[in-house]
């Protein structure tokens, strides 16, 4: 497993961080998710044979909100 670090603009509260961490929870290849809105971030701990930056990226972008940059 590795763990990334990825920007996450658009998150506002401990709501936000639920919705985006479990977007991603839900590829193949995450075990787990992690966001925190003061800090704009999302961990994630995945297997990088099975889920990319870019999936990821349109997990998050895909909901309408939040803005994840690579």
């Amino acid at each position: 497993m590795t763990q990334k670090v990825f920007t996450v603009n658009g998150m506002k509260c401990p709501h936000c961080e639920a919705h985006v961490a479990e977007s991603v929870k839900a590829l193949a290849g995450v075990n787990e998710a992690k966001a925190d809105h003061n800090a704009c971030t999302l961990t994630v701990d995945l297997d990088e044979t099975q889920v990319t930056d870019e999936q990821i990226q349109e997990a998050v972008n895909n909901l309408g909100r939040y803005e994840l940059s690579l």
